[in-house]
């Protein structure tokens, strides 16, 4: 099929990308009428596909990445949502997403604090070193001491960080395997820990 005239071909090809992850995972368990409605739309297919490889995805960056407008995008996630391939919760100011019904409410707080770059960092570290300090993570990730205290206080608010005594990852496994899983759609800490996650898995909390 010949390209539409004035369809940017980099915005093509990144919702063909991403389509094609839609067609292979979220859209499988529903009805086939439910499915073929849900893949009617290639930018549809691609949010799908999007949100598999990206959970935790905010509306802009969803927006953004897949170089889409704001009120196609709005569309195609309400549309989505009425299928039930993909379900939204409520982040602080973010609305984010995931595929429906793969994560519990642990995962999702988890998910929203990897797709921040100074938290993710911080649980990184943890994982890595368990007897990390405040200190170590300010050095480590360059940022000042209030601003891992902010973080810290966060982190414990959701459940994912205990400071009773030093810091320590609520339910490590659960988060390093969120990390290893999707490390691609993270950062090079990430990737690296991903790398080493065999050493990791036997982390006791």
């Amino acid at each position: 099929m010949e390209p539409s005239e004035g369809v940017d071909e980099k915005k093509r090809a990144t919702l063909r990308r991403f389509a094609a992850l839609g067609a292979a995972a979220p859209l499988a368990g529903l009805s086939e009428p439910a499915a073929a409605d849900a893949g009617g739309s290639e930018a549809r297919d691609a949010i799908a596909g999007y949100l598999s490889a990206t959970p935790g995805a905010h509306f802009s960056k969803i927006r953004d990445d897949l170089q889409l407008g704001t009120g196609e995008t709005q569309h195609h996630l309400r549309r989505l949502e009425e299928l039930g391939v993909v379900e939204r919760y409520r982040d602080g100011d973010y609305k984010r997403f995931v595929p429906a019904g793969r994560f519990d409410d642990f995962e999702k707080h988890a998910l929203g604090y990897l797709r921040r770059a100074t938290p993710r960092g911080m649980l990184i570290e943890l994982l890595a070193n368990p007897d990390a300090t405040a200190s170590d993570l300010a050095e480590s990730l360059d940022v000042s001491a209030p601003t891992v205290s902010k973080y810290a206080g966060e982190l414990e608010a959701a459940g994912l960080l205990a400071r009773e005594d030093g810091y320590a990852v609520e339910r490590p496994e659960t988060v390093l395997l969120l990390l290893v899983r999707y490390a691609d759609s993270f950062d090079d800490r990430a990737t690296e820990l991903a790398r080493n996650a065999d050493a990791l898995l036997s982390y006791e909390n």
